[in-house]
């Protein structure tokens, strides 16, 4: 597989929507765009070792979303943590950048906000990769329970239980170790960094209102599913198999409104990038890159 050390990650921010978003830049400007969006609970971080692999071959831009890695929200933009909100963020800073054309990387939350922005510019996706981005409803799977009880009944109760069930170390650490069958190759940096920045003061609410407004994505699910079926944008959906958030049966979904898209199940968890970091690049190269060539 190629990928090289000759262009240098640049670490730097945007103004968009009133936000000081923090972003990843890499690669020649005159490449493909590949716009990577990250998931709870990580960051642009989460994309520290793909980069490199493809910088090559595309111009890469990595945001943090609002609330996540070293994106700046001022206390004066009063900003309204729904995915609406990260959406319209995002719009902007695509917007700010003139990214005119792009393939999509969604993984996690970035699916949701990713799609919100496929739909203000369907005409802008040039390609779209789904690494445990869900979009379909049979891809919700257990883990999701308390955060279902949490939708069905918002109290303080079961906002609680939410919080103490995944807003600290052990549950970020448990996200990047399900279903690993090797734990000893996940970095700790990841978890660690994720669960640093998690205790930020205020931080908590901003994920806990996240969570309870994620409900509002599952009607959104047939808008995204018609750009699917509408642009047919070549697709790699590529997932690992053991995550207990968002299951295989959402991967094969995606070929019902895509019937070109390629899913491909790998023998790993929720944060398939910390162990198929290498493999991933190589399909994206292969079914991306070829694509668009």
């Amino acid at each position: 597989m190629a990928g090289n050390t000759h262009f240098p990650v640049r670490y730097q921010f945007a103004d968009a929507d009133g936000v000081r978003v923090f972003y990843r830049e890499a690669g020649d400007p005159k490449n493909p765009v590949l716009l990577l969006l990250h998931g709870f609970p990580s960051s642009s971080h989460q994309f520290r070792e793909l980069i490199p692999l493809l910088a090559d071959k595309f111009h890469i831009i990595a945001p943090d979303l609002p609330g996540f890695g070293f994106t700046e929200v001022p206390a004066e933009r009063d900003y309204v943590y729904c995915f609406d909100a990260l959406a319209q963020t995002l719009i902007a800073f695509v917007d700010e950048l003139n990214l005119q054309r792009f393939t999509m990387y969604v993984f996690d939350y970035g699916a949701p906000t990713g799609l919100r922005l496929a739909l203000h510019y369907p005409e802008r996706v040039s390609g779209f990769i789904s690494q445990n981005g869900n979009a379909y409803l049979e891809g919700l799977g257990d883990a999701w329970a308390p955060v279902r009880a949490y939708w069905d009944a918002p109290t303080p109760a079961n906002r609680q239980v939410v919080n103490d069930a995944i807003l600290n170390l052990e549950g970020t650490k448990w996200q990047y170790l399900h279903g690993v069958s090797d734990p000893t190759t996940v970095a700790p940096e990841g978890y660690q960094l994720d669960a640093l920045l998690m205790e930020r003061p205020g931080n908590k609410a901003i994920q806990l209102d996240l969570f309870l407004d994620y409900a509002n994505n599952l009607t959104r699910y047939p808008e995204f599913q018609a750009f699917f079926r509408d642009v047919q944008p070549p697709a790699l959906i590529i997932w690992g198999k053991h995550d207990p958030f968002f299951i295989p049966p959402g991967a094969e979904a995606y070929k019902r409104d895509n019937p070109n898209a390629v899913v491909e199940l790998l023998d790993t968890g929720h944060f398939a990038l910390e162990t198929h970091v290498a493999y991933i690049a190589g399909r994206i190269r292969d079914v991306i890159g070829n694509a668009l060539s």
